[in-house]
């Protein structure tokens, strides 16, 4: 019952001081102790789990079917080894799972919220779950409480607890009480703070008194963990694809049973044929192909610092033609530095290196009120905290203001948080005699809340005529590219309140920060132009510091591109969706305005990606259709709202991703389509083969082996092909256009309706050299046996050699290089020696029925094999001479 002890005691329980926080050797001890704070996670599945979840599939039924059908009449080696294939499938499904969990696992760990603590008297940002009891922990608005505290500050404190007590209202903190009821409800302990509950508001400290499981959210929750697993639209229509071609199988099994009988053939073979044509028309590697495809896309992006939080983000990617970014720190480098001074004694730059600098009367009493309200700390070369203020402290401490001796000398008695609506913030330090109101933010809401201004040493009244000077002086700084930031004081004789703070203060002066823009950046603006894709900038910062950089990087032209938020609020909805295709720059705006942006976007048909860092942001992040949070400033409420996380918070990463998500979508279509080409051209042999009275030219055994064996590595193959170098040449993907656009179903067909032909012409040899033709009745065993290796063998190497051509749906193997997709070879190597050891290993073509073939027919075979391939490529040739005549 911590709430009901005073800060004094639970400090003495935990051997801990609030200013040292604990030592570097004791937070070991006692994470060792205490283990890590993470809550129990749900119970992983067993192997054996996983394993029968694998046959949990409408295709599965089908192919157990057929096996118990062989089974049935005799047939125990195809018995076999179509239950082979099937507890191979299973297997590789579970490597896959086992695979992507990992991977889940990894992006999480990337993703996990951090904690502010200090330990040693130094404050440093740790992973969560790395927190012990003892630990003092620092809160500020937009962090989840990372374990159970007593609170032993707060400022304006207010915490969101719906996790706990399902009140989405947040609650007031006051560290001061103290509860002695040990009834006291959960929700009225106002001295507590609790592990994954939100900060809304203010900032406070407290030390840890409980972690995982021994938390409030742990015990009332034993097991607590989100199913993860998302299935992307594509892969929903996909597993939709397969459930409806396992029922048509059925049917068609059904219609061929029915010819069969009609045609007076065996039972025996009319089951044989039933099976062969299940198993031609199933495309069993599918689902697991999509899958290994997305994952690999997934940890692919991760590398590149773009963590993908929700699959279905991977597919919309591909779509997005609007991206809407922020300035600060992801346009530009994030490296703030004072590098001018404004007061009404004159204007000075700061140069870019030295300290001990000299200061004016008035510049002290500038930077004095900068720093006094600023949380930022920066101590031996390493900060903490935004970096706007992290450059503030650093000015001070360059002019020998330092923040810990003046933090130390003018103690904090109060604040009104930083407000992005107001863009102010304000702090109530002590003084000598009485207190000061120090307070920074936008200079033009500085001018509005003063009545004052601090001229060498003296405070004047503020004259229509200063303001007016200040404003000039701050669209000089921001026609620089600089970022203006005023600040303003007041005297006070007792503690006042927020609502008194911002009121008849005296304007001290500006700086002028710089913010480089990042060096890649600029070119990766020009590819996504090239991509059809709008760079759209959105910033607090004045208009014309906000058009300087977007003329720099190429995002505006001129200053007629640019909207404030003030001129947004004089549009309705619908003006503002009507105009808003003419605007790049969005500046002064606030996180409301953000959703404006996005619905009114949204509204045209675009499809937009939105950066967002703040507390405020959650909404539009949510409204995009890609958000993207800052892994770096992001809160960890803009990371929750989000798809997307960058780690690196630069603006090039989402550029990479658009092209990756590109790339990764066009592989997952190259794989499906090849896989279904082939599916098309067994169905065709073995459909041809009842409707015309031949012989079925392949056993159900040989179909599965090349389904599942022959066809899934050139697949997953061209699942990992590399990067199409032209991607980013190309507009973005209607999110509506069909899988099979742009003519793919068309050569799809036309590829499979090639393959299937050209296995009965192998056939037709085959039974030519024993001379029998397609309708002759009796033919023998042994020349059914040859005539089906030849169709055997043409059909698993034309789908091999077929696999190259796949890899471009327009350009030539040679253009794109034979050699450049290293494992798409290595599986056409590995398909043809399986298939030769298919045909000559005595035991295997027992099991496959199959014989070795003659040197003569070893020639026909590959060049039957290689026509489909040089059909397609001969066809790509006449597109592109097509597309240069026009």
């Amino acid at each position: 019952m911590w709430y009901s002890k005073s800060k004094a005691e639970v400090l003495e329980a935990f051997s801990v001081s609030k200013q040292e926080g604990l030592s570097a050797e004791e937070s070991k001890v006692r994470l060792e102790k205490y283990g890590r704070n993470e809550l129990k996670a749900k119970p992983k599945k067993s192997v054996a789990r996983m394993f029968f979840e694998q046959l949990h599939d409408m295709l599965i039924y089908v192919l157990l079917g057929a096996a118990v059908i062989t089974i049935a009449i005799g047939e125990h080696i195809d018995a076999a080894i179509i239950l082979s294939v099937v507890v191979l499938n299973a297997v590789i499904g579970v490597i896959q799972e086992f695979k992507a969990e990992k991977a889940i696992e990894a992006l999480q760990k990337m993703a996990a919220p951090r904690a502010l603590v200090r330990r040693g008297g130094e404050t440093s940002e740790i992973d969560s779950a790395l927190v012990v009891p003892g630990d003092i922990v620092l809160l500020d608005a937009g962090r989840f409480v990372p374990a159970d505290m007593r609170l032993l500050e707060t400022v304006n404190l207010q915490i969101e607890e719906s996790a706990l007590t399902g009140e989405s209202v947040p609650d007031d903190k006051r560290a001061e009480e103290i509860y002695t009821d040990p009834k006291t409800p959960l929700g009225d302990r106002t001295n507590m703070a609790y592990m994954s509950t939100l900060v809304t508001y203010g900032r406070g400290e407290g030390v840890v008194v409980a972690t995982a499981m021994e938390t409030e959210i742990g015990k009332i929750a034993s097991i607590l963990d989100e199913d993860i697993q998302e299935m992307t639209p594509l892969q929903q229509r996909l597993a939709e694809f397969g459930r409806v071609v396992g029922f048509m199988a059925m049917g068609i099994c059904g219609l061929i049973f029915a010819i069969s009988a009609f045609q007076k053939r065996d039972l025996f073979e009319m089951f044989l044929t039933a099976i062969s044509l299940a198993v031609a028309a199933i495309p069993e590697g599918l689902p697991a192909i999509v899958a290994i495809v997305l994952a690999l896309g997934v940890t692919r992006m991760s590398r590149k610092n773009a963590i993908v939080k929700k699959l279905p983000a991977v597919e919309t990617l591909g779509s997005v033609n609007i991206i809407c970014s922020d300035k600060t720190g992801t346009l530009t480098q994030n490296k703030m530095a004072v590098s001018k001074l404004f007061t009404l004694g004159g204007s000075r730059d700061v140069p870019a290196e030295g300290e001990n600098l000299e200061a004016s009367g008035d510049e002290i009493e500038l930077m004095k009120t900068l720093v006094l309200c600023s949380d930022a700390t920066y101590e031996n070369g390493e900060s903490t905290g935004d970096p706007t203020e992290v450059a503030l402290v650093i000015l001070g401490e360059r002019h020998g203001i330092g923040r810990k001796q003046l933090h130390s000398a003018h103690k904090r008695m109060g604040e009104k948080p930083f407000d992005s609506s107001r863009k102010l913030m304000s702090t109530l330090n002590e003084e000598t005699v009485g207190y000061r109101v120090n307070t920074k933010g936008a200079i033009d809401n500085i001018l509005k809340i003063s009545d004052y201004a601090f001229v060498g040493g003296k405070v004047i009244p503020l004259t229509e005529e200063l303001k007016a000077e200040y404003l000039k002086a701050a669209e000089e700084m921001s026609d620089m590219a600089l970022r203006v930031l005023g600040a303003a004081y007041k005297y006070v004789e007792a503690p006042i309140g927020e609502a008194d703070m911002e009121v008849g203060l005296v304007v001290l002066g500006m700086v002028g920060m710089e913010d480089p823009p990042r060096l890649e950046v600029k070119a990766s603006i020009a590819k996504a132009k090239g991509a059809g894709i709008s760079p759209v900038m959105i910033t607090g910062d004045h208009r014309n510091t906000a058009v300087a950089i977007a003329k720099e990087l190429g995002i505006a032209d001129s200053i007629e591109q640019s909207i404030t938020g003030a001129e947004i609020d004089e549009l309705s909805d619908e003006e503002f969706s009507e105009k808003i295709s003419g605007y790049r720059v969005f500046a002064r705006v606030s996180p409301e305005h953000k959703v404006r942006i996005v619905n009114a976007y949204r509204a045209k048909g675009n499809i937009v990606s939105m950066t967002g860092d703040g507390v405020n942001d959650a909404p539009s992040l949510k409204c995009a259709d890609i958000g993207v949070a800052m892994g770096i400033t992001g809160t960890d409420v803009s990371k929750g709202a989000s798809d997307m996380i960058l780690t690196d918070d630069n603006f090039t990463t989402i550029v990479h991703a658009i092209e990756e998500g590109r790339n990764i979508y066009s592989n997952i279509r190259r794989s499906v389509i090849f896989l279904l080409s082939c599916n098309l051209g067994e169905v065709i042999v073995v459909v041809a083969s009842v409707m015309f009275l031949w012989p079925v030219p392949l056993l159900p055994t040989q179909i599965l082996w090349i389904n599942l064996i022959t066809d899934t590595f050139p697949a997953i193959a061209l699942g990992i092909e590399p990067g199409d170098r032209d991607v980013m040449k190309k507009k973005p993907r209607d999110p509506n256009e069909s899988f099979f656009a742009g003519g793919r179903g068309f050569r799809a067909v036309l590829g499979g309706a090639l393959i299937g032909l050209l296995t009965l012409v192998a056939f037709y040899f085959g039974l030519a050299e024993y001379g029998y033709s397609l309708g002759s009745r009796g033919i023998s065993e042994y020349a059914l046996t040859y005539a089906r290796t030849m169709a055997f063998v043409v059909l698993a190497a034309s789908q091999l050699f077929y696999s190259l051509t796949m890899r471009s749906s327009t350009k030539s193997i040679l253009e794109i290089g034979p050699f450049s997709n290293r494992f798409l070879i290595g599986a056409i190597g590995l398909g043809l020696a399986l298939q030769f050891a298919v045909v000559s290993i005595p035991f295997m073509t027992s099991a496959f029925k199959v014989q070795m073939l003659s040197q003569r027919d070893w020639v026909i075979v590959l060049l039957l094999s290689i026509t489909p391939f040089a059909a397609n490529e001969i066809i790509k040739l006449f597109m592109r001479i097509g597309r240069k005549g026009l």
